[in-house]
């Protein structure tokens, strides 16, 4: 940091930080306890998954109408409601008596979350000097990587003293905290309410566009009807046509459009889709390899992921200090490059003879090349846009990561039925897409390294 940002500036950005760190500690610790809560409200496995993907599903929905809303209106006063609407439902999971419950208060878990991250970047960008905007991203995503990266032991060590309930309880005062900090704090920005309406048909399609594609994505890992599966994306596509051809005609639409005139802009978000496909890809697949094949156990297995986000969340910082005076798109490209060699180092790993180290070391390769990455293409995501499309931008980053997340999930399943072999084959064929795509990330990173003339 520096002597630039005052001590209420900090302060500032420790409540957005408190807040990220909930949203997303809410996904990695609920996935742990996914068997506990499916033996509390007598539901089977299957079913019991829906208390994670309802709340991931209603943030994609809602990310870039909430976005919209805080362009139009206010960054504080949407992160404020998400805030308290986050914090609120919290209390109301713990409070649930069975499944239809905990599945409603995780929906509305999903709206508070959505409008946290939809201006989290907006806020950030209003918070930091234009110097030292790279930190702030960089900061985010070392909040990011640690709550990943610590949600498991968190829930683990909630667990073993202590009921589910608390996985929810323990949102509440930090969420109190997080509001009158923000309240206090937050720099407020004027909005353009009086320009523009709210575009309710445009939320609608987006929310239905975007829920129809996960479902069915979900749909298909579940193995379910493959008919209702092809005529939901198909309704999918033709709400998505609609809807972008009626976006075009709007000065500031809510899909953003207009962004993606911008070139270094759709470049970037085409390389953040990529990355995540070629993470996810990774991040799902290893495990099996680990214990099916190198013989490794939960727990190991386990310990053994973690030097990758630690990684992550050690090089974001020096990648922020690094861009601050070298080409963004030439570091992110190389970050690629890196992340592209420890895929192919875990590929060759030695499967009669792998000791942790061997896989600690790769793994670890692994994360400084997502770390070197990661931070440049945020900055140049969000620095190439308008300040007052901030909202926007950041919204079409966090859909961006879902949409790369569960992409990668989902080929990591379709690669598992083709292959349908050896665990190492299958893994193994998982980390070469992960390469493809990284190499895809890292081509169109350096697309960016060649700046057009100003108009």
């Amino acid at each position: 940091m520096s002597d630039s940002i005052s001590l209420k500036k900090y302060t500032a950005i420790a409540a957005i930080l408190i807040v990220l760190i909930m949203t997303v500690l809410d996904v990695t610790v609920i996935n742990v306890a996914i068997p506990v809560l499916a033996r509390e409200f007598g539901i089977s496995d299957s079913l019991s998954v829906w208390i994670v993907t309802i709340y991931e599903l209603v943030i994609t929905m809602l990310i870039l109408p909430l976005s919209s809303l805080g362009d139009m209106y206010s960054y504080r006063r949407t992160f404020l409601t998400g805030v308290v609407v986050f914090t609120l439902s919290s209390a109301l999971c713990a409070a649930s008596q069975n499944f239809t419950m905990i599945l409603a208060a995780r929906a509305l878990q999903g709206i508070g979350a959505a409008c946290v991250m939809s201006v989290n970047i907006a806020l950030t960008r209003l918070i930091y000097p234009k110097e030292l905007l790279g930190r702030g991203l960089a900061l985010n995503g070392m909040v990011v990587a640690s709550a990943t990266a610590a949600g498991p032991t968190i829930a683990g060590a909630l667990l073993s003293v202590a009921s589910w309930h608390w996985l929810f309880l323990i949102n509440v005062p930090f969420g109190i905290a997080a509001f009158f900090i923000g309240r206090k704090y937050l720099p407020r920005n004027p909005g353009n309410k009086g320009e523009r309406k709210f575009d309710w048909i445009s939320a609608a399609a987006n929310a239905a566009m975007f829920g129809l594609i996960f479902l069915a994505l979900g749909g298909y890992k579940a193995r379910g009807d493959e008919l209702r599966l092809i005529v939901m994306l198909a309704i999918a596509l033709i709400i998505g046509y609609c809807y972008v051809r009626r976006e075009k005609g709007c000065e500031e639409p809510m899909l953003p459009v207009d962004l993606f005139h911008i070139r270094i802009f759709s470049l970037s978000i085409i390389t953040s889709v990529c990355s995540f496909i070629a993470q996810m890809l990774a991040m799902v697949s290893i495990p099996f390899i680990l214990m099916n094949s190198y013989g490794f156990s939960a727990i190991s297995t386990g310990l053994l992921m973690t030097p990758w986000p630690l990684a992550t969340m050690i090089c974001s910082p020096f990648a922020a200090r690094f861009v601050e005076r070298h080409n963004a798109g030439a570091t992110a490209a190389a970050g690629m490059a890196v992340f592209a060699a420890g895929l192919v180092a875990l590929i060759l790993t030695p499967s009669d003879s792998a000791t942790e180290l061997d896989i600690i070391w790769r793994m670890t390769l692994c994360g400084i090349g997502y770390g070197m990455f990661q931070t440049p293409n945020n900055i140049m995501m969000v620095s190439s846009t308008p300040v007052h499309r901030s909202g926007g931008a950041g919204g079409m980053q966090s859909t961006a990561r879902l949409v790369g997340q569960t992409l990668g999930a989902t080929l990591v399943t379709v690669i598992f039925a083709i292959t349908a072999g050896s665990t190492a084959t299958m893994v193994h064929s998982c980390l070469w897409a992960a390469f493809a795509f990284a190499i895809a990330a890292g081509t169109f990173s350096v697309l960016r390294t060649r700046r057009k003339p100003a108009a």
